[in-house]
């Protein structure tokens, strides 16, 4: 509940959800309104990094489930995304943004895939 507020103070948007996982504070903002969050050459990012002392990442919400997996992988680009029986399928445009995407240990992807498990009801997510 402080990080939100903190949060909103800092950026004068709307956090519509703050967690942390492996050590980085994640905020849900918004639709929209990201590049508010953000601040003019990422300032508003980087003051807040610095105040709590914590790496922090920001992700824009969308209620479309493609586009939320887009926000969240950002700044990667991926090829394509489909959803299929509960999983959803990555499919990055050459190898070393599909490495980027999994992570040492698969742990990018096991967080990605937290992040998306907490606003929608999927099993896993695969990269190819």
């Amino acid at each position: 509940m402080k990080f939100i507020s903190l949060f909103e103070s800092f950026t004068k948007t709307r956090a519509e959800d703050a967690f942390e996982l492996d050590g980085t504070l994640y905020f849900i903002v918004k639709e929209g309104m990201i590049g508010k969050a953000v601040g003019k050459q990422g300032a508003n990012y980087r003051k807040l990094e610095s105040v709590l002392n914590k790496k922090i990442k920001m992700v824009e919400n969308s209620p479309v489930l493609e586009k939320f997996v887009l926000n969240a992988v950002f700044p990667l680009k991926l090829a394509n995304v489909e959803f299929k029986e509960k999983k959803v399928f990555l499919t990055a445009p050459d190898t070393k943004t599909r490495g980027m995407l999994i992570g040492r240990g698969a742990s990018v992807l096991k967080v990605t895939e937290a992040i998306v498990k907490r606003y929608f009801d999927i099993d896993e997510i695969r990269v190819s």
